[in-house]
């Protein structure tokens, strides 16, 4: 037989920065406040973020900040309104955790650590009076609409007026972000696009010999090529770096979003890199195409180039030993290396996670419109991750999963309030 709690106020499930935020809003409203968290602390994928310095946001100037949310900026935008970049370095602040600028535009903290940050954030919240619940892991509804939660201990029932879920995506699901959500939210009537990796890195087919020796070497500087939705010719410059299976990195995961859909769509993605971008390719031919004097083709490539390393693998493995002896296919390839991706890599290892529950799905507040529990159940709202939006990295997923949390938690708190007033 089950325990039940019953709760005053809001309960929160999950206990990442959507979830942080939203129980921080809604308690400074005054609202009681439970947090439920799977895993046995809370903030774990916000400390693995902070493993590359913690970037917080980013400095670049709305709307173009907006414009990083693709399909979604619109409504993004609307949560950016509410609480956005500066809003969030305020808050951090709050904490006396300055930040700053890097010359990428990128913002972390003076200490580049998630670590001090999320302790005074949970302290924080503690001594505000937020109650946290570790080990609890959301299993859905049962038939009088109290959320049920799986624990050490077995089944745990809370009955709440207000729920804010705040689940996180499929990535990372070590860390509690495993989708599973989906299938018992999905029952109850939400509309949920399916789960997908973004940020992610895709895979290629190396021959064996180039995975075995250039696996986790780095490309850089490059220059990515493709053709946009209309047909257009687009670039940009990075860096990025070959693995066993293909490629990864932050040039890879900017675009990440369109190589998925046209996987999908074309059932491969070509994308063409200029290794040498500091070269033209007149200069190259010219270069290339003078006489060996007894040099392998590999030295003669290395010297005439500037091509070493697994820049020059490449050319090899895009070109074999027989398309080495015309320079002019040299001069092309190196300036435009063509990169055929067959397929993304799992969810599992991705930085984050596109699809989750459709804005369609919510109301401006976030709160689900359409959820098949029973007469009992609570208001429900959700945040961060688990919504159907995605982005880059470079701060904008932790930007909008901060946003996304106060706009739930102060709505939801709201919503309480004006229950208990009436």
């Amino acid at each position: 037989m089950s325990d039940t709690l019953a709760l005053p106020g809001l309960a929160i499930v999950g206990g990442g920065p959507a979830g942080l935020m939203a129980a921080q809003t809604a308690r400074a409203l005054g609202v009681e406040v439970d947090l439920f968290e799977a895993k046995g602390s809370v903030g774990r994928k916000f400390l693995i973020a902070g493993k590359g310095g913690l970037n917080l946001t980013h400095g670049e100037p709305r709307p173009a900040f907006d414009r990083r949310y693709g399909e979604r900026s619109a409504q993004i935008a609307g949560w950016l309104d509410r609480f956005d970049a500066d809003a969030l370095r305020e808050w951090a602040r709050g904490f006396g955790v300055e930040t700053y600028v890097g010359s990428s535009g990128r913002v972390f903290p003076m200490d580049r650590k998630a670590a001090p940050l999320l302790r005074g954030w949970v302290r924080r919240l503690r001594e505000d009076g937020v109650r946290f619940h570790v080990q609890h892991r959301c299993i859905g509804w049962n038939q009088d609409g109290a959320l049920c939660f799986q624990t050490p201990f077995g089944v745990i029932e809370a009955k709440t007026p207000a729920v804010v879920l705040a689940l996180g995506g499929g990535s990372w699901p070590e860390l509690g972000s495993d989708g599973a959500w989906t299938e018992w939210l999905g029952e109850r009537g939400v509309d949920i696009a399916p789960l997908q990796p973004s940020n992610c890195g895709f895979d290629i087919g190396w021959s064996a010999h180039f995975a075995q020796r250039h696996a986790g070497a780095p490309l850089k500087p490059v220059v990515a090529h493709w053709r946009d939705g209309d047909g257009g010719e687009r670039s940009l410059q990075g860096e990025c770096v070959a693995t066993a299976t293909g490629v990864e990195g932050s040039l890879v995961y900017a675009l990440s979003s369109m190589l998925r859909e046209t996987i999908a769509a074309q059932g491969a993605a070509t994308l063409e890199l200029d290794l040498a971008p500091g070269r033209d390719l007149q200069r190259l031919h010219n270069d290339f195409a003078q006489p060996r004097r007894g040099r392998s083709v590999g030295e003669h490539l290395r010297r005439q180039t500037g091509l070493d390393g697994v820049k020059a693998a490449l050319v090899f493995e895009t070109l074999g030993k027989e398309g080495l002896n015309d320079p002019a296919t040299v001069a092309r390839t190196i300036k435009r290396l063509p990169l055929r991706l067959l397929r993304p890599r799992p969810i599992a290892e991705a930085i984050s996670s596109a699809g989750g529950v459709r804005l369609e799905a919510l109301d401006p507040a976030l709160r689900v419109s359409a959820l098949q529990v029973s007469a009992l159940s609570p208001a429900v709202f959700c945040a961060g991750e688990m919504l159907d939006w995605e982005a880059p990295t470079g701060g904008y997923l932790l930007t909008a999963c901060f946003a996304s949390g106060s706009i739930a938690g102060q709505a939801a708190a709201r919503r309480l309030l004006d229950a208990s007033a009436g």
